[in-house]
């Protein structure tokens, strides 16, 4: 012994220190390595030493971690078992069940330690099956316990070795389990060097059996996986034969069988189709009543409808699988047939509706004649007129700009009936010069903007004048207050346009009101309801031929004027009013950075996003203005928003049940001016404080609303100081009446005492 040797003998820590430091990684990664072989000699029995049964164990885990395949990984398990165990063969039964009745398989049949995996591979065609009553093997399933029979003449059924012309003397039988599931059962036959299976063999196959679980739970979890695959590819297989087709339930049917076809264990497959839909009509029911026909005695549906049996489709199908995933794909075909139905349905209503609404809302041809009077004029129709003879007629009828004041902050619609401000909206698109230049038909601008006001309903304030005045107070703010600067003609026209139509079909009542009452809009909106409501009205008037402005606009135009109107309806949302403020500031900080006007707006005019906002912001000043008129104006207005918020407070206590906000509360009428400053302070004076400094061409409307404010805090000190009196009278009233009390209980306090 060396000298080496004898230091390590005499000091084992360090021996072991050194080995783990310097040869244990080398020694497990070649253990581990795939292409080793087995350093055991199994060519002839002998007792295992420790070395070869760790060489077994590293082999198996060798073979778990290079091979999927279970058959393989359990074949070379059940080799070594019967090396060590000195069993002639081995067989593993793997269990299932088959039309709910259990039973075992074989799998892997007479396995010995120098087979191979081919000969005792059991195909599917050629296994042997056991009824779990009968045989050891069947008891061994049934009572999930390790079964060692020393001497099976007594109880071994006889069948399988007349079958295989062998004789089986003793056996040892285990269960291998998923948790409380049972998996399959793995035998070992005929022990070799002694009469029977002892302890040791029961010990070893316990032992080993940990490798044999660990296999077959990961090859199940590895079936489960390839059926849901399977499962999955069929049903996305299916699923594109389904949407392929949605118009017609036969057709859909025969695609999604013929699809499936290959995975269906069946000869020949019928689908009865059942007609539920047909309710009885007067005239099949009087045969009925007659008694000319027997009654229906059929089955029926649970609300009571009979049910039709009309039709059955009968196809040949072969193959197999689930037929669960037949009855999913027919169930989608079912279904997406009924929902297109049930759309194409729907779609014909909409259209009907849309067209009624259409009929009502779109200019009459003796409508048209109140401007338009070309029967008189030219004794015939405005289609059948040139444009030159409609621009005469225009010519005269349209108001004078300067004395119709449609320039002005000031601009006020009492003095001008409902037709007047028609013909002053179409006056305004000749101020911005784009009727010709963008080849808008004279008709159909007047048709338009006829249609716009019938458009708008009768309600108390946010009806056609209402609209007007928003798309008069942008044209203003692009004329008079120079905002004109920053645009192209085109993008005035569609500001102006969405002015108009950023109300239309306005129902008197709030976004929160919609969703309260469950109206359809705000099911069909999520937010901004009733701003995505009159877009889209407006929309609708643009879609009729006979309407649209935008006719002659090549595709590009078409594009931009829709989207500048799509931000600047929805940008009248005061939820969103709040976002954008911030946005607005520092674009109006940023011009104040340049020193000459004309980089600035060489700059702006090409910054999208920026005029976007700006317009944005232009809208929600528009949509104020009333808060920005002359007193006069402005008073009146108020009390006309008011009277349409009392009337949403009303349907609010009556309809809905629920007590309205203040602001609703009719009862709270009195508090008016003070609601109103609040409004002053809090939303508008933001608006055009920053126009007046973006551009001072705005100032009016700034010096108007600080006027208004004066006006409403001058009302509210009043009604205030009405408050405090009243406040005071009723609190000497209750002075007077707590003396009055005490001097009574003073007075009869003295006669009890005399």
């Amino acid at each position: 012994m060396s000298n080496a040797e004898k230091f390590l003998d005499a000091n084992p820590d360090f021996a072991k220190q050194y080995y783990d430091q310097n040869f244990r990684p080398k020694v497990i990664s070649n253990l581990l390595d795939g292409d080793r072989r087995v350093a055991v000699d199994q060519k002839q029995y002998h007792a295992l030493s420790t070395v070869e049964e760790s060489e077994i164990m590293f082999d198996l885990m060798r073979d778990i971690q290079d091979n999927i395949q279970m058959e393989k990984s359990v074949f070379n398990l059940m080799k070594h078992l019967c090396f060590m165990m000195r069993a002639d063969r081995m067989s593993l039964f793997m269990y299932r069940q088959r039309n709910g009745v259990a039973e075992l398989a074989t799998r892997l049949f007479n396995v010995g330690k120098d087979s191979t995996l081919e000969e005792c591979l059991v195909q599917p065609d050629s296994e042997i099956v056991y009824p779990l009553d009968i045989g050891i093997v069947g008891h061994v399933a049934t009572t999930k316990k390790m079964t060692n029979i020393p001497d099976v003449t007594q109880v071994h059924t006889t069948f399988v070795d007349t079958l295989t012309e062998y004789q089986t003397r003793n056996l040892l039988a285990i269960p291998i389990m998923n948790g409380k599931d049972m998996v399959a059962v793995m035998m070992a036959v005929n022990k070799l060097d002694g009469p029977h299976f002892d302890a040791k063999d029961e010990e070893t196959l316990n032992k080993y059996l940990n490798f044999a679980n660990l296999v077959l739970r990961v090859f199940h979890l590895s079936y489960l996986h390839n059926c849901e695959t399977r499962r999955g590819q069929v049903l996305l297989w299916s699923a594109s034969k389904v949407f392929e087709e949605l118009t017609d339930i036969e057709r859909q049917f025969h695609k999604a069988l013929y699809t499936v076809r290959a995975f269906l264990n069946c000869d020949r497959y019928s689908v009865g189709l059942l007609d539920m839909t047909k309710t009885k009509e007067f005239f099949d029911l009087w045969p009925v009543l007659m008694g000319e026909v027997p009654p229906y005695d059929g089955p029926k549906t649970p609300d009571g409808r009979e049910i039709i049996f009309y039709k059955v489709i009968d196809y040949i199908l072969h193959g197999k699988e689930d037929i669960k995933s037949l009855t999913q794909f027919l169930g989608w075909s079912v279904l997406n047939t009924d929902t297109y139905d049930k759309m194409n349905k729907l779609e014909n209503r909409k259209d009907i509706f849309a067209d009624m609404v259409m009929y009502h809302i779109k200019c009459r041809k003796d409508e048209i004649q109140r401007v338009l009077n070309t029967r008189e004029r030219w004794g015939k129709e405005p289609d059948e007129c040139e444009e030159e003879e409609l621009q005469e007629i225009l010519t005269e009828i349209l108001p004078n700009t300067k004395k119709s004041e449609i320039l002005e902050f000031h601009f006020c619609d009492f003095e001008h009936s409902e037709l007047d401000l028609v013909k002053c909206g179409i006056k305004m698109y000749y101020e911005l010069k784009v009727v010709d230049k963008f080849h808008v038909p004279r008709e159909v601008l007047v048709r338009f903007m006829y249609s716009l006001s019938k458009g708008y309903r009768s309600i108390t304030y946010h009806n056609w004048r209402h609209g007007f005045n928003v798309g008069q107070t942008m044209f203003t703010l692009l004329m008079t207050g120079d905002l004109k600067r920053y645009y192209t003609d085109l993008e005035c026209m569609a500001m102006v346009t969405a002015g108009f139509c950023h109300d239309i079909d306005h129902r008197g009542t709030n976004n929160l009101y919609q969703m309260k009452s469950g109206n359809p809009l705000a099911k069909l909106h999520g937010t901004s309801i009733l701003e995505r409501h009159h877009l889209d009205t407006g929309k609708t008037l643009l879609r009729d031929e006979t309407l649209n402005i935008y006719q002659n606009l090549n595709r590009r135009q078409h594009d931009l004027v829709i989207h500048l109107m799509d931000i600047a309806i929805i940008a009248t949302d005061l939820a969103l009013y709040f976002k954008k403020r911030t946005m607005f500031q520092k674009i109006v900080d940023q011009s104040k950075t340049y020193e000459s006007w004309n980089d600035w707006t060489k700059y702006m005019m090409l910054e999208t996003t920026r005029k976007e906002i700006v317009m944005a912001m232009m809208m929600t000043a528009c949509d104020l203005s009333a808060i920005a008129k002359p007193w006069e104006i402005q008073s009146k207005v108020a009390l006309s928003v008011a009277a349409e918020f009392w009337e949403q407070g009303d349907l609010e206590r009556t309809v809905l049940e629920q007590n309205p906000i203040p602001m609703m509360d009719r009862t709270k009428s009195a508090d008016l001016p003070k609601m109103q400053c609040g409004f002053i302070d809090f939303v508008c004076a933001f608006v055009y404080k920053e126009f007046s400094r973006f551009h001072v061409e705005i100032t009016p409307m700034l010096e108007r609303l600080l006027n208004n404010r004066k006006e409403w805090n001058a009302l509210k000190e009043v009604h205030e100081a009405k408050l405090a009196v009243i406040e005071e009278a009723n609190k000497a009233k209750e002075e007077a009446a707590q003396k009055g009390s005490a001097a009574k209980q003073g007075g009869s306090s003295l006669r009890l005492t005399m």
